[in-house]
């Protein structure tokens, strides 16, 4: 029998429909159930890749004894963390506030009304490691309801008033002027936490700081400093050989357990692998290093193979788990090497660390710690055939791998998170000059539109197949496709992709604007009312929804002409002056923005047809370096009047022209690509 939850879009949700528990999803027909029987509600937040969630289900969500407690005394919800960030940013705030820490499974109890009075995370089945028994904590909980009432109601208005005054904390502040002392005071604090020997900011657990390195390569772009540099590319070779790179099949896991970037949480989350492939990109186009390239096309080919709906959406995590055991998918045995690769397998097993007694766990997680040159030269091979002997044996053991159960997919399909991965797709298949990935890119944009827009142009949260889509968006959804849908324009010039981004920008200023204190709430303002309005600022897993903002309305200026965006956008980076400048790593992407603003940005506007060749010459001169202080538009005919910048741009003597612009401020066209990239060297000042 089932409950609740077996027609929700959420494959977490849907994982819990057998369970004993009576389990609702978030919605007015649990919060009614908790008013008319006067209950306390347990509510439940975790996601479907959380190897401690399935844990706690198998041990205490499956069990009937502690399904019936559960039933007896409390309304039941279960609520995927990634379907709802509004809830899990109010209720995770209140369990850090009650316990220090927090984390998922989250496990809070509520009052009627929604408001928190007791809450953790993982509970086990019995008393372990100074943690009460979970149906110890249930039982307490039910007698004090009842015995206690009047103290639980005082204190859930006390976390609840104590949000509320967080929430107002949160809001954008009064910032300084941005100069170049915030670029240096970030760096600085960067480096105190630099590993200089391993790679990576700070101890294990050690998370991938895409949007750190990230700012790294913008600096030194921006600034030529090297030091960024050498912080950014130690970082991002250590993490491409280590495990947490998935050596065979592509892309990254979570994060690293040790400080060598040995051992992941092996779950692979689709957002970490589109940043990441982003970042990776950049800095194969500042480097050079084809280490980098083969990174981003691993990546972005394994979630085109594996991560993605045949109509296009991508889907949003793999678990860690498969046959119940974390990782067992992904390790090897030297004996499982041997058999398979046979004459190879010395080779293989010497590069990528596998032996007899294993490095985690009596297996072996690949990874690569020694150079290829010193491997090659031991078995006295050159580099070429050595790397042709590895791909062959990769290759081999990819398919071998791939008769293995496999962990568990999520396959729901996120806005905010397509977004991220539409933007990665879209500026590979533009660099790396892979019209596939620019195809696939376009096929998300056009299936987004169709399935999470609605006729309104309001975007919804979340699809799955036979099920469809559903929960209001957020401001992350808005920003991260709107980004991702500028990056879009930018490789296929298609003025439909620009023309939505900018109707992403224009929602978000009407449904997400904070007029009282600045910036964007994270819920729209039909949102249904909650505990508070939440306003998450600080960079996480990923970009802040109100940095991402931010950005899309800056480069919205400068295609535009429309001040309003580049004074709303500047001033909201400018308020969070301080926390930048102390803790780049929470406020990274913000600080992209800052380097962004400072470094004098400037439009090119190519007139003329973007797929001739006169005008194709030009955007090479573009596209052929790194350039994140830019804005292009190409066209001609009506794509002015969908992209200001265009606007009396003319061809000169029936070629392609290129105006290279700041603010809307133009240097004499030009139609040779020398003089493109000469103009485009110089500073951005007009000519006189």
């Amino acid at each position: 029998m089932t409950n609740q939850l077996a027609n929700e879009t959420s494959p977490y949700l849907r994982q819990h429909a057998d369970n004993p528990v009576d389990w609702y999803p978030w919605g007015e027909g649990a919060l009614q159930r908790a008013r008319e029987e006067d209950k306390p509600i347990l509510l439940s937040i975790g996601y479907a890749a959380c190897h401690w969630c399935h844990v706690m289900a198998h041990e205490s969500f499956e069990d009937p004894a502690t399904a019936a407690l559960m039933n007896e005394h409390y309304v039941n919800i279960k609520v995927d963390r990634e379907e709802r960030p509004d809830l899990d940013n109010i209720y995770m705030s209140a369990v850090t506030a009650l316990t220090g820490h927090g984390g998922w499974p989250m496990t809070v109890f509520l009052t009627p009304d929604g408001r928190p009075f007791y809450g953790g995370t993982y509970y086990p089945p019995v008393p372990r490691h100074g943690m009460p028994a979970f149906s110890h904590v249930l039982q307490a909980l039910a007698q004090a309801w009842r015995e206690q009432r009047a103290e639980i109601e005082r204190s859930a208005g006390e976390i609840a008033g104590h949000l509320r005054q967080t929430t107002l904390l949160e809001a954008l502040g009064r910032g300084g002027a941005l100069d170049e002392d915030l670029l240096d005071q970030a760096l600085n604090n960067l480096l105190r936490t630099f590993d200089s020997r391993l790679g990576g900011f700070g101890s294990a657990p050690k998370f991938p700081p895409s949007m750190t390195l990230e700012f790294l390569l913008q600096i030194h772009v921006q600034r030529g400093d090297a030091m960024a540099l050498r912080m950014a590319d130690h970082t991002l070779t250590m993490m491409a050989r280590g495990g947490i790179y998935d050596h065979l099949g592509g892309g990254f896991a979570r994060y690293s357990t040790d400080d060598h970037w040995l051992a992941p949480h092996f779950e692979k989350m689709l957002y970490d692998n589109a940043l990441l492939a982003r970042v990776y990109l950049h800095a194969w186009q500042v480097t050079g290093n084809p280490l980098y390239r083969r990174v981003v096309e691993e990546t972005l080919d394994f979630v085109a193979r594996e991560m993605r709906h045949s109509e296009g959406g991508f889907y949003s995590s793999y678990d860690a788990d498969s046959e119940g055991e974390e990782g067992k998918f992904y390790v090897w045995s030297a004996r499982e090497v041997r058999d398979v690769l046979g004459p190879d397998a010395e080779i293989f097993m010497a590069y990528y660390d596998v032996d007899e007694q294993g490095n985690w766990e009596g297996h072996s997680i690949l990874n690569t710690p020694r150079q290829a040159d010193e491997v090659a030269a031991a078995f006295g091979l050159d580099a070429a055939e050595m790397e042709q002997r590895l791909a062959t044996a990769r290759q081999t053991l990819y398919n071998i791998r791939a008769r293995r159960v496999s962990p568990g997919l999520d396959d729901k399909v996120l806005t905010a998170w397509n977004g991220l991965m539409l933007a990665a797709y879209a500026e590979a298949g533009r660099a790396l000059d892979r019209v596939d990935y620019t195809a696939i890119a376009v096929r998300n944009a056009e299936f987004l539109h169709a399935n999470l827009r609605r006729d309104d142009g309001r975007l919804l949260r979340s699809w799955k197949a036979g099920v469809g889509a559903r929960l209001n968006a957020y401001l992350e959804d808005y920003a991260y496709l709107a980004d991702g849908l500028l990056a879009l324009y930018r490789t296929t010039f298609a003025t439909r992709w620009f023309a939505w981004a900018r109707e992403l920008a224009d929602l978000m200023l009407q449904h997400f604007r904070d007029e009282e204190n600045g910036g964007f709430h994270d819920t729209s303002d039909d949102h249904e009312e909650l505990l508070h309005r939440p306003k998450d600022v600080q960079d996480n897993a990923t970009p802040s929804g109100n940095a991402m903002a931010a950005a899309t309305l800056l480069r919205l200026s400068l295609y535009t002409g429309e001040g309003h965006y580049w004074d709303m956008a500047e001033t909201m980076v400018s308020a969070l002056y301080e926390p930048m400048a102390r803790y780049p790593g929470g406020f990274a992407h913000w600080l992209c923005q800052a380097a962004f603003i400072l470094g004098e940005p400037q439009e090119v506007a190519v007139a003329g047809d973007p797929s001739a060749a006169d005008a194709r010459a030009l955007l090479d001169v573009v596209n052929a370096r790194y350039r994140p202080n830019l804005v292009v538009a190409a066209g001609e005919g009506e794509a002015d009047k969908v992209i200001p910048l265009l606007a009396g741009r003319d061809r000169l003597d029936g070629r392609a022209a290129a105006y290279v612009c700041r603010r809307f401020v133009c240097r004499r066209p030009v139609i040779e690509p020398s003089e493109l990239a000469e103009q485009l060297d110089r500073s951005p000042t007009a000519d006189s």
